[in-house]
């Protein structure tokens, strides 16, 4: 998608696709189930045993496999569990600006978007939290917390206090946490990622993993949802055809990358990490005036160019005159005017470009 959707004169820098090799051991598993002709439905826990193995080694924790569900990718576990746990017309916050999706498939489920914005400097903010959960709830309806971390353009990465202060508010006003987890491998040095359900009062909650984005998977759909200790009993009345969704080869592949292939994952989060210092420097040399706060995971970068006057939009100016496709702010909701979402999982020498063109776009 990412190469193809735009002419072939600009440069696409904006659907969340890295421009990185397959990982070796991924490559190998696809290629020897399709030797073997293994393409059939997926079965059995290995993906959930590989997730676990993955987070113990990863941040000393894990989800035993009997409390996952396999899922065709994260956005349909999301609606699978907003299914259980919410009904028609019922609230589900969330942290604006956020991924585009969020909008979309939660009102395409006949549920309301109540916005809980962040914080100037990109954070979780307590007040919005509050007033957001009490609207969510009025007349004692049912109410979700689509819960983004790390969020999703900004790279923020939420720390334990701030997600045990969540886990608290959200238990006082009766609102069920539903975390999407997919970007969580994707933490940058100096950050580490705190898993929802390990913090206090995260056992009543739900997360959604993946090994899509950190290994660059997303043709290859497969996810896994988590309950909390509490939540078990919700999850447990999933429906069971929901698991016939995923493919098996992406369940191949995730079970590669998550075992084979960490290796590969901190050699990228290396680049990465040198590609976001490289764009704060083109930024500075050639748009000075774009406000850019590196994020801490992710591959991510949000960018403020209201001072450079082009309008709620300047992605389509970006488009026009730079031929550099970017995602548009104002779709991730309030917050989001004047602002841009650049994906800097790329070449440095494509980056360069890109940030030489948006330069000449103004």
């Amino acid at each position: 998608m990412k190469w193809r959707t735009y002419a072939p004169d600009v440069l696409p820098l904006w659907v969340a696709e890295m421009d990185v090799p397959l990982a070796e051991p991924v490559a190998e598993a696809i290629t020897e189930a399709v030797r073997l002709g293994d393409t059939g439905y997926p079965a059995g826990p290995v993906y959930a045993q590989a997730l676990a193995d993955f987070t113990r080694r990863r941040w000393g924790w894990e989800v035993p496999p009997e409390r996952t569900a396999l899922v065709p990718d994260v956005m349909l576990g999301v609606v699978e569990i907003l299914k259980l746990i919410t009904g028609p017309g019922d609230a589900v916050v969330v942290n604006s600006p956020v991924y585009t999706p969020f909008y979309q498939f939660v009102t395409h489920l006949g549920r309301r978007v109540v916005e809980a914005p962040l914080d100037g400097a990109g954070r979780l903010e307590t007040a919005a939290l509050e007033t957001a959960f009490a609207r969510a709830v009025e007349g004692g309806r049912r109410a979700a917390y689509l819960l983004c971390s790390p969020h999703n353009p900004t790279g923020t990465v939420h720390t334990a206090d701030e997600l045990t202060g969540v886990a608290a508010r959200a238990r006082a006003h009766g609102v069920r946490v539903v975390a999407d987890e997919i970007h969580a491998p994707v933490v940058l040095p100096g950050a580490h990622h705190v898993p929802y359900l390990s913090v206090p009062g995260g056992e009543h909650g739900f997360s959604l993993m993946s090994a899509s984005k950190a290994w660059n998977l997303a043709g290859l759909k497969a996810a896994l949802a988590l309950a909390g200790s509490e939540a078990a009993d919700d999850l447990a009345r999933m429906p069971e055809e929901v698991g016939h969704g995923p493919s098996h080869l992406g369940v191949l592949a995730h079970t590669a990358a998550l075992r084979h292939a960490t290796g590969w994952l901190d050699s990228l989060l290396e680049g990465l990490d040198d590609n976001r210092r490289l764009l704060a420097g083109l930024l500075e040399r050639h748009l000075p005036d774009v406000g850019y706060r590196p994020g801490e995971g992710t591959f991510l970068a949000w960018l403020d160019c209201r001072a450079l006057g082009l309008g709620d939009d300047p992605a389509a100016v970006f488009l026009e005159r730079g031929r550099v496709a970017l995602n548009s702010g104002p779709a991730f909701g309030t917050g989001g005017a004047g602002h841009v979402r650049l994906n800097l999982a790329t070449s440095p020498d494509i980056l360069d470009e890109a940030v030489r063109r948006m330069a000449s776009a103004v």
